[in-house]
């Protein structure tokens, strides 16, 4: 059993995040695997090099030890670059150079705009470019980002369905989260991209992560199908809540396992916590 936990250096870690460090820790150990970490580390604006160490700092502090050295997504661009040129080939990904501002007023024009668990999804206005016109705005050095086709890649795949420990089996339902954007010009992949190749690459088998993203193993479970990967097994998990029933962010430094430290909690407080 391989388990892995992924969190993001653009912050400090709370309970949420030790909670799902914990579960996936956990699972390696008590089946005898191994637990890994890695670094979602793709957006360069939002990455501090402190938060690397200070993350790993608050694991080993909790009594979490991983496997291996860390990876960092941003040493794997290649991998991910290499991924989205199978997909190009197989046609079921095109570029969107519609702006964010531009987006909002075609939904704010539309009597029933397209709606998933995550809120409004993109309309597809670039899904139907004449090959010649995207030839050109590419060539032309435009500003865009490369989306999945939900419809040419559902027709593709055929019916799917993945294995959530604790929801069961599941039917993907390709169109859930719409075109979703798999690459951008300037950073050339995505969470939903990058996650995919990444556990293949690490032979992850249990892939634990909160229920907030049931929705996108959808997607993942289609990517994989498409890239000729095999799928792990799922279990997703409740999320830890503030008392105002809301997720925790980042932002809720009351929270950060560095604060409870210095307020003079132990690792077995803590982790008591989150039961």
């Amino acid at each position: 059993m391989l388990t892995r936990f992924a969190p993001s250096p653009t912050g400090l870690l709370h309970l949420g995040h030790a909670f799902a460090a914990v579960y996936a820790y956990d699972l390696a150990e008590e089946n005898g695997g191994r637990f890994y970490l890695r670094f979602e580390d793709i957006d360069a604006t939002r990455v501090r090099d402190e938060f690397y160490l200070a993350i790993e700092h608050d694991l080993s502090w909790l009594g979490i030890q991983w496997d291996g050295s860390p990876i960092r997504q941003s040493d794997r661009l290649p991998a991910y670059m290499q991924a989205l040129e199978q997909l190009k080939s197989l046609g079921v990904v095109y570029p969107c150079f519609c702006t964010r501002r531009e987006i909002e007023n075609e939904i704010a024009g539309m009597s029933n705009a397209p709606h998933g668990p995550e809120g409004i999804l993109y309309p597809g206005t670039c899904r139907a470019l004449a090959a010649s016109e995207r030839e050109d705005r590419l060539a032309a050095g435009e500003s865009h980002c490369w989306r999945l086709d939900a419809s040419l890649a559902a027709r593709q795949t055929g019916s799917l369905i993945f294995d959530d420990q604790i929801n069961g089996k599941m039917v993907v339902d390709a169109h859930l989260l719409g075109d979703v954007v798999l690459a951008r010009k300037d950073i050339a992949t995505s969470y939903h991209l990058a996650v995919v190749i990444d556990d293949a690459y690490q032979k992850i088998t249990h892939v634990t992560r909160g229920e907030d993203l049931l929705a996108s193993t959808h997607i993942h479970r289609i990517l994989q199908n498409l890239l000729g990967l095999g799928a792990p097994l799922y279990l997703h998990h409740r999320l830890i809540l503030d008392q105002n029933g809301k997720r925790l962010s980042k932002r809720n430094d009351a929270l950060s396992i560095r604060t409870l430290r210095q307020e003079g909690l132990s690792p077995a407080e803590v982790i008591d916590m989150l039961s």
